[in-house]
């Protein structure tokens, strides 16, 4: 199967690291974080990827192109093209009723990428999406007349469920994507998947965790630091 990678935003919320390289060359430890989720599935048996370039493409093509590690191919989708418009520029290699990954260039999990894989072929619906519960960012308090009677240090949300990318779409998409290039696979397509029962949810109860910001990158760096990443064990 192949491994579709979203790498062509902006990655404003990070604009110090980003300033001069695009988001997914962002080192966690000794590697870019898009080695990192490239290991994720090479680990889980998947090496053939395609990544989606806008924002400093030519940095990341540079930074990867002599790496043997990887089988990549580098697919230019221009500046400011939606994540819709980017997966259109695929269409051409992907066959009819072909299976592929997809991602964002900045989330890291511990989850089973085969798994993913058998709960899509099971469900046989045009999307399978990773979903997850957020972490939470504040410890939570409970106040009655200015008194706090309730106190929780920060933990993962015990309601609720995100995207948390790492999916797997059927050639089918293609017919949900035929907006303008810059339409956004998260507005108009998934909600039109969604009502025509489409669209399924993968529960990873997990580690997950996205780097939009430099706080979050300097989390996963400790983890790193530690010997305790858990996408690497």
């Amino acid at each position: 199967m192949k491994v579709v990678i979203l790498c062509g935003g902006v990655g404003q919320r990070i604009a110090v690291e980003t300033k001069n390289k695009p988001k997914p060359l962002i080192k966690i430890g000794k590697l870019s974080i898009i080695e990192h989720i490239m290991n994720i599935y090479k680990q889980n048996g998947f090496n053939d990827f395609y990544l989606l370039l806008g924002y400093k493409g030519a940095k990341l093509k540079k930074y990867l192109k002599n790496n043997k590690r990887y089988n990549i191919n580098f697919i230019e989708t221009g500046l400011k093209t939606g994540t819709a418009g980017r997966i259109r520029k695929i269409k051409k290699y992907i066959a009819k009723n072909e299976n592929f990954h997809l991602t964002y260039g900045d989330g890291l999990t511990n989850q089973n990428i085969k798994k993913l894989v058998k709960f899509h072929n099971k469900f046989n619906k045009i999307v399978t999406m990773t979903v997850v519960r957020p972490p939470a960012r504040w410890g939570e308090v409970k106040i009655n007349k200015s008194l706090i009677t309730t106190y929780k240090e920060k933990r993962a949300a015990e309601s609720g469920w995100i995207n948390g990318g790492f999916m797997v779409l059927n050639e089918k998409i293609f017919e949900f994507l035929k907006g303008n290039f810059f339409e956004m696979l998260e507005g108009k397509p998934m909600e039109k998947l969604s009502k025509q029962k489409q669209l399924v949810g993968y529960k990873h109860k997990g580690f997950w965790q996205c780097m939009d910001t430099l706080k979050e990158k300097e989390y996963l760096t400790s983890l790193i630091k530690k010997g305790t990443a858990p996408w690497e064990n």
